[in-house]
């Protein structure tokens, strides 16, 4: 309930702000601006120039919304330059939501067929609904961080290694090799925290010296 009030005494402030400017179209201006985070909109009602531009967006967003009909698709030239259009029509749209994303959320929104992205720029619900699910789905895969391919997490895998043996290599040269092997089974978040932290490294290097010692013990016993 109190999420709902706040949401709706916000829509009355943003409403007799935006009001004076833009009569015809202040209650779609004020409904787009209340798609965005709690935080962003709290700002516009701080700061003048932050609401200015957010209506501005949303201003430009409700334009192309209105007139999908100028893309022509005749044929092959009117094809590439409609996509282009299409692109940044749908962009405009995507950056109302001030998501951070909106580079990222377009590419992927410009993945579905022509027909499809046509429709999102007529239907603001379909595509608020579109924008949300690409930015869950990239938070996902940031936080899933590794687990976005195998041929990245090999990459990632080299290049931590790389600046592991560069570092152990201060500390031990003579098993740096082996050290960073050693430290390389470790999870990747570890490793990051490795690179960060000068005293966790020394002490994962000792660690890793204190385990070869073990062995050529036990080797030469």
């Amino acid at each position: 309930m109190d999420e709902a009030e706040d949401l709706e005494t916000l829509g009355e402030k943003l409403y007799t702000l935006i009001y004076p400017k833009h009569r015809e179209n202040a209650g779609k201006l004020t409904g787009m601006l209340l798609e965005l985070p709690g935080p962003v909109l709290s700002q516009m009602l701080q700061d003048k120039a932050t609401l200015t531009a957010g209506v501005e967006k949303a201003l430009r967003a409700l334009q192309l919304a209105q007139e999908p009909s100028t893309v022509p698709c005749k044929d092959d030239d009117d094809v590439s330059v409609s996509s282009d259009s299409l692109g940044e029509q749908l962009f405009e749209l995507v950056d109302v939501y001030n998501t951070g994303h909106s580079q990222k959320i377009t590419g992927m929104l410009l993945e579905q067929h022509k027909e499809a992205v046509l429709n999102l720029l007529s239907d603001p619900k379909l595509l608020d609904e579109q924008v949300n699910f690409a930015l869950k789905t990239l938070k996902e895969q940031s936080m899933e961080g590794t687990d976005i391919s195998d041929a990245s997490d090999a990459d990632d895998t080299e290049r931590l290694g790389e600046k592991i043996f560069s570092l152990v290599e201060e500390l031990d040269p003579l098993h740096a090799n082996d050290i960073t092997g050693m430290l390389l089974e470790m999870d990747p978040a570890a490793l990051q925290q490795l690179l960060s932290d000068h005293t966790m490294l020394e002490v994962a290097v000792q660690k890793a010296q204190a385990a070869m010692d073990t062995r050529s013990q036990t080797l030469s016993t």
